[in-house]
């Protein structure tokens, strides 16, 4: 059984805190994209999220690109925007906002116009409420970290920063709105591809992520398909496992710190883990 290592140790490169992000994993990335990454090799990450596989793989050079796929229009709107032509507006926005409750509710009240206006919106929203979820539903922070309330995990200067960083690397990163699992299916066939597999977990997915559902075995079926190789992640249940068996997946369990999703143990599958 793995461990995963203190995450003060890895690069904060994503602007968002996102439930079931995976900067904890990134040193058994590293391990894989070692192994399986090079020159050619294009990176592809359907279930995008925070992104953070997507940036260490481009921004430490593993692949020579990457291509993200994210399903929920408002996570897609923070890339495309970031990626795009509106990277230097958004840090400015982000580092300029005069942070206070009544402003924050007056951001988060709107119906945003432009695709700035809805990074921005996504953004603040990320950093407000509750463990960062973005479901409908979520509260925002009460106490926050040292009972500062809703500002505790807004630092503009450091999201900024990650912005511009982002922005620098743009021209190797493709963002695609749209569904991960048929994005999946229709790239099976090419070889130059690597996969970085983070879906929606079983039965927690559906309480912190708009689109939290996934049909977790056509999502195996397709990754048994892949002419490139993979790695996924997945909360430990007896249907993973099961799913694990069923494809001949090797699996690896690797404790992590609880967190919002309250999973001690989570899995990396593959077919081949030798690399590990």
């Amino acid at each position: 059984m793995l461990k995963a290592v203190n995450i003060s140790t890895i690069p904060q490169r994503s602007p968002f805190r996102y439930p079931g992000g995976k900067t904890w994993l990134i040193p058994q990335v590293r391990s894989w994209l070692l192994v399986r990454a090079g020159k050619g090799i294009r990176l592809i990450e359907p279930f995008a999220g925070g992104g953070i596989v997507t940036l260490t793989a481009v921004m430490e050079g593993f692949v020579d690109g990457a291509t993200m796929v994210e399903l929920d229009q408002d996570v897609a709107a923070v890339w495309r925007a970031i990626l795009g032509r509106n990277s230097r507006s958004l840090a400015k926005n982000v580092k300029d906002f005069d942070f206070t409750t009544e402003n924050v509710k007056s951001v988060l009240e709107k119906k945003p116009i432009t695709l700035k206006e809805q990074a921005f919106q996504t953004l603040l929203k990320n950093r407000v409420k509750r463990n960062g979820i973005l479901a409908a539903g979520a509260g925002l922070l009460k106490n926050g970290e040292s009972g500062y309330g809703l500002s505790s995990r807004w630092y503009p200067n450091t999201l900024s920063n990650r912005i511009l960083e982002i922005a620098k690397v743009k021209d190797k990163i493709i963002i695609e709105q749209g569904d991960g699992l048929a994005y999946l299916k229709k790239s099976r066939k090419k070889t130059r591809l690597i996969f970085f597999l983070d879906p929606p977990y079983n039965h927690i997915g559906k309480r912190l992520y708009s689109h939290g559902q996934i049909d977790h075995e056509a999502l195996f079926q397709a990754a048994a398909r892949l002419q490139g190789d993979f790695m996924m992640t997945y909360n430990r249940t007896d249907e993973v496992l099961e799913l694990a068996e069923k494809y001949q997946f090797q699996s690896e369990e690797i404790v992590m710190n609880g967190g919002v999703t309250n999973t001690k143990v989570e899995l990396i599958l593959g077919r081949d883990l030798s690399w590990i």
